[in-house]
């Protein structure tokens, strides 16, 4: 059977991941050592596409036998355990640590405009040509702002504010790139190449970015930025080239570093101009480029010494862009909207159930928590929240409530914003694998198997599959065919699937199936538990609406939306397995051409457009690049495809699922899927471990040559998105 003829297999039956036992063997029969399909229970199909990288033995063993064993604890972007107490005084602003800046070439990208307020900066803001309230100062009055060889107080203040956010190469970097740009511009050069841009590097923290973002652009005015993603690029501002043929550089520089500052109230003034239809023209550029923020009007004044009067142009920001615009309404909301961080300890519990319980208590709903990533269930897990609208003292109150519910919260204080997803370096995990014993016909010492597993982990890695949790754990709906149904827009299918009931004997399945059989709402509220929060959500919704088209989109609204794009993500999570396992059947563990390979050694999350590369025929030959550098692209709008047969899989993937137009948008969800690519491999940090012997008379069945070894302390630590599971099972060569 073919790969293509496997995966339409797939397509037409009830298709589940298993993992295969043994490892890869790539060669002629790779495709059998990767598809298997195996009769399921319900007469459909069983698809097996995981495979290993190394080659050892592994050995069999028990996790989760207790939720005690398998601790799971969020590493926050500063590198810190979220379970220890926390130091305020880290949250300041303090020198950021960007990634190595270089030039690169990338698509087009989208500006991000971000605002920040600068308290108790009137004074370092307060620049040539505008002014607060009604005092105005025209535009080449004052020297010291001068852009031709002398620095103003504001420049010099930005400079250090520059020095103090990036390191010396970068600054060093932006410095000479604004120079270049300068140079072309002086030497009338007119054309200059539209994808030249600066790559300042990754900026982790939201508020250090804006900060960045503001500071940037008020020393180089003629410099834009554009953020994507935690990344901040420069590309040369055309639009001050522009102005700079309208008006002096002197009024370009005041008036763009004015437009950045956005402050209330304030006005800008251009040198008095006699030329009517010069004015006119200024008027016109203006007004086409920027008059959705500001208006202007030309105001007379008198020339004393030349006895007439002069028109100088004045430009205002709108009220209405500055008061009652969308992007205005929402940073005031965020401004005035209170936000306490904790982090959540959970025993033995479901995040969103957890999620549903502190709802409960605290009086708010389920989409005013924001997190950086999902936790296991049977587990001991530490996650760092935030929650809206709800003080520090008032989540203090509620914490003996629901320490009954297997709950903690504990480092509570108010911070400024939400998390968001994937704002986390990775998680540390401590395991006990129990029952250890070796595989089947095995006769080799147990314990040297189980080192021999870890060192061969820990040197060769292991393949970076989302695991199995990422898909649910139903067997008749995953999560990933909610996903498909959303993205094909199938409203009302992708709630029948989500209330699918298992073949389970228990009043929440005994509910589902009511409801498929009623569509009653309202009666199969009745029957469901109040614990399983979700679906009753989902439920009171279409109650209210009906289950209508439109009705079910707005049943999908009672969803936060990171749950909302969590069956999406889960979809292209699916798919994305799928390409790993083609990948390495394909081509094993070479680096060919037409490869997607990632530049930057330091990235460890989901990688950016900008940090990629397409291997050439010569870096084949050449073997320039190994396979922990090989990167596959996770389905979205914005994603490149490898130039091989792997990028070819992923459009007949695409057709077979129905998805051939889509653009990866759901936009009645609010739903938007930019895509980007991860690590073929992945090796755990901070690898230790212990094995626990038992008495000789309490020897463990399957266990040889004396050996008592009955469990395997384990801890390491991964990147973000990445599945401990997984590990294992490189690490065991079997299920787990």
């Amino acid at each position: 059977m073919s790969l293509w003829e496997a995966g339409q297999a797939k397509a037409s039956g009830n298709a589940h991941f298993v993992y295969t036992r043994g490892p890869l063997s790539f060669g002629s029969e790779v495709e059998r050592a990767l598809f298997r399909m195996e009769e399921d229970t319900d007469g459909g199909m069983r698809f097996s596409s995981l495979c290993f990288i190394s080659d050892h033995v592994g050995f069999q063993g028990t996790i989760k036998t207790f939720p005690r064993d398998f601790v799971v604890t969020e590493i926050d972007e500063r590198g810190q355990l979220v379970s220890k107490a926390i130091d305020e005084s880290v949250y300041e602003i303090s020198k950021t640590q960007s990634e190595p800046s270089h030039l690169v070439k990338k698509p087009k990208l989208n500006i991000q405009d971000v605002s920040l307020d600068h308290e108790g900066e009137e004074e370092a803001t307060n620049l040539t040509g505008y002014s607060y309230g009604e005092e105005s100062h025209q535009s080449g009055l004052h020297k010291e702002d001068s852009v031709n060889g002398v620095t103003s107080k504001c420049e010099k203040e930005n400079v250090d504010l520059l020095s103090s956010l990036l390191d010396g190469k970068t600054h060093t970097l932006l410095e000479q790139f604004a120079c270049d740009i300068k140079g072309m511009w002086n030497s009338k050069t007119e054309l200059i190449e539209p994808s030249l841009e600066l790559s300042l590097g990754r900026i982790l923290d939201k508020s250090q970015r804006a900060v960045l973002h503001s500071a940037v652009r008020q020393k180089f005015p003629f410099l834009i930025t554009i953020g994507k993603s935690s990344e901040i690029i420069v590309k040369p501002n055309p639009e001050y080239k522009e102005l700079c043929h309208l008006v002096s550089e002197e009024e370009a520089l005041g008036f763009f570093k004015y437009l950045d500052a956005k402050k209330e109230n304030s006005k800008f003034t251009f040198k008095p101009d006699k030329n009517k239809d010069h004015r006119k023209a200024v008027h016109h550029f203006l007004n086409k480029k920027f008059g959705n923020l500001v208006e202007t009007k030309s105001f007379s004044e008198l020339n004393h010494s030349a006895g007439n009067a002069n028109t100088a142009i004045t430009v205002r920001f709108r009220e209405k862009a500055r008061s009652h615009g969308k992007r205005a309404r929402l940073e005031c909301e965020r401004r005035e909207a209170v936000y306490t961080a904790f982090t959540l300890q959970k025993e033995n519990l479901e995040m969103f159930e957890a999620i549903g319980v502190l709802a409960i208590k605290l009086g708010v709903i389920p989409s005013d928590f924001s997190y950086a990533g999902l936790k296991d269930k049977k587990a001991i897990t530490y996650q760092s929240m935030v929650v809206r609208k709800v003080t520090p003292q008032r989540l203090k109150n509620i914490e003996e409530e629901i320490k009954k519910k297997r709950m903690n919260v504990f480092n509570i204080r108010s911070v400024g914003d939400s998390l968001r997803l994937g704002q986390l370096k990775g998680n540390h995990f401590e395991i006990v694998i129990r029952n250890l014993k070796n595989q089947t016909n095995d006769s080799a010492s147990l314990s040297e198997r189980i080192l021999e597993a870890i060192e061969n982990v820990k040197s060769k890695g292991f393949v970076n599959y989302y695991g199995p949790q990422r898909f649910g754990k139903g067997r008749k709906i995953q999560t990933d065919q909610i996903g498909l149904a959303l993205l094909k827009n199938e409203m009302v299918k992708a709630i029948k699937l989500f209330l699918t009931p298992e073949d389970v004997d228990d009043p929440v399945n005994k509910a589902k199936e009511y409801f498929l059989q009623t569509e009653d709402a309202k009666g199969t509220l009745s029957l469901m538990p109040e614990f399983r929060v979700r679906e009753r959500a989902l439920l009171e919704s279409l109650h209210r609406f009906g289950m209508t088209e439109e009705g079910c989109i707005q049943a999908w609204f009672s969803f936060p939306h990171s749950m909302r794009i969590f069956y999406v993500h889960a979809y292209s999570s699916k798919i994305w397995n799928e390409a790993a396992s083609y990948r390495l059947a394909a081509y094993g563990s070479r680096v060919v051409e037409g490869d997607l390979i990632c530049l930057d050694e330091d990235v460890d999350e989901h990688v950016s457009s900008s940090k990629v590369h397409l291997v050439t025929k010569q870096e084949e030959s050449a073997r320039t690049y190994a396979i922990h550098q090989v990167v596959l692209p996770v389905l979205g709008y914005n994603i490149q495809y490898p130039d091989n047969k792997l990028g070819q899989w992923y459009q007949g993937v695409l057709s077979r699922d129905g998805l051939q137009a889509c653009r990866f948008r759901v936009p009645a969800l609010k739903l938007n899927v930019p895509g980007c690519y991860r690590h073929i491999l992945k090796y755990p940090h901070n690898v230790s471990y212990q094995l626990v012997h038992s008495d000789i008379n309490d020897k463990v069945e399957g266990s040889h040559d004396n050996d008592a070894t009955s469990s395997l302390s384990i801890s390491f630590d991964l990147d973000a998105s990445c599945y401990a599971t997984v590990c294992l099972r490189e690490m065991m060569k079997g299920d787990v």
